[in-house]
C-alpha cells in the first residue's frame, strides 16, 4: 500500500539519497515480505461474490495480528483506517474496505497489504477475480502482471530506473492499455515510503543508477481506457476518470549482485 505519489515540481531532484541494505537487513525484509505474501495467499478463497471488502479486511487484520504476531502497517498510516487497500474494478488504488462494497460476479479486485515484522516492512498486492470475469478483464489483469514482471526482469546493478519504467510502459501500451503516472513504486525498509520513486513509465538509460542492496516496490497501475485518474472525496480512493477497469500487481524487491530478488514471492502450496 500506499503507492508513492509523484510530487509535481518545476525542477527535477538532483540528489536522491537511497538506503543500501545489508544482507542481514534484507533477510529481515524477506521475512516481512513473506508474511505479506502469505496474507494474500490466505485471503484468496474468500474473494467471492457476496463478500464485503470489510470482511476481507477483518480476516486479514486478524490473521496478521493473531496468527503472524505482526503489525498491519496501513492502520492509522496518515489516517488510513483499515488494514487493506481494496480496489475494485475502476478503482485504481487506495480503496477503503467497507460494508457497503459487496463483490459481484465478474468483479476484479486488487488487495494490497503491508506487514511490519521486527520493524521491517513487507509490501505487496495482487489481483483476484470474484466469480467469472469477462475475457477483457482477464486480459487486463494478465497484461498488468506481465508488465510488472517485465519491469522486475531488467533490474540489476548498473541498470537504471528508467529501464524499469520503459519495460513496463512498452508492454502495457503495446497491448493497448495506459499506464497511470500519478502514483509510483517506492523505496522501502524500516521506513514505509522512502527514496527512490519508481516510475512505471520511462526512457531507457535514464534515471537513478541501481546498486546492489537497494530495496523498492514495483507496482504498476494499468488502465483499460485512458490514463487519467481522480481522487474521491474520502481523500484516499483513486478511480479512473473514464470509468474503465484498472488493475495492479506489486512486488517488493532487492537488487542483488546479478539481478533482483522478489522479497514478496508468492507461497508455493504443498
Amino acid at each position: 500500500m500506499r503507492s508513492g505519489i509523484i510530487a509535481a515540481s518545476p525542477k527535477p531532484r538532483i540528489v536522491v539519497a537511497v538506503s543500501i541494505k545489508t544482507e542481514k537487513q534484507i533477510a529481515m525484509m524477506r521475512v516481512a515480505g513473506g508474511l505479506a505474501a502469505e496474507v494474500l495467499e490466505m485471503i484468496g478463497e474468500y474473494v467471492v461474490p457476496g463478500v464485503t471488502t470489510e470482511e476481507l479486511d477483518r480476516r486479514c487484520h486478524d490473521y496478521i495480528r493473531k496468527v503472524q504476531k505482526a503489525t498491519p502497517a496501513n492502520v492509522g498510516y496518515h489516517g488510513f483506517p483499515k488494514t487493506l487497500c481494496t480496489s475494485v474494478n475502476s478503482v485504481v488504488c487506495h480503496g477503503i474496505p467497507s460494508t457497503k462494497v459487496v463483490l459481484k460476479d465478474g468483479d476484479i479486485i486488487n488487495i494490497d497489504v503491508t506487514v511490519i515484522k521486527d520493524g521491517w516492512h513487507g509490501d505487496t498486492s495482487r489481483m483476484y477475480f470474484a466469480g467469472t470475469p469477462s475475457p477483457e478483464a482477464q486480459r487486463l489483469v494478465q497484461v498488468t502482471l506481465d508488465s510488472m514482471l517485465a519491469g522486475i526482469a531488467v533490474v540489476r546493478p548498473g541498470a537504471r530506473l528508467g529501464d524499469v519504467g520503459h519495460a513496463i510502459q512498452t508492454l502495457a501500451e503495446g497491448a493497448g492499455y495506459s499506464v497511470v503516472r500519478e502514483y509510483c513504486g517506492h523505496g522501502i525498509g524500516k521506513v514505509y515510503h522512502e527514496e527512490p520513486q519508481v516510475l512505471h513509465y520511462g526512457t531507457r538509460n535514464s534515471g537513478l543508477l541501481l546498486r546492489e542492496g537497494m530495496t523498492f516496490t514495483i507496482e504498476p497501475m494499468i488502465n483499460m481506457g485512458a490514463r487519467g485518474v481522480q481522487q474521491l472525496a474520502d481523500g484516499w480512493t483513486v478511480v479512473t476518470r473514464d470509468g474503465s477497469l484498472s488493475a495492479q500487481w506489486e512486488h517488493m524487491i532487492a537488487v542483488t549482485a546479478d539481478g533482483a530478488e522478489i522479497l514478496t514471492a508468492w507461497p508455493t502450496k504443498k
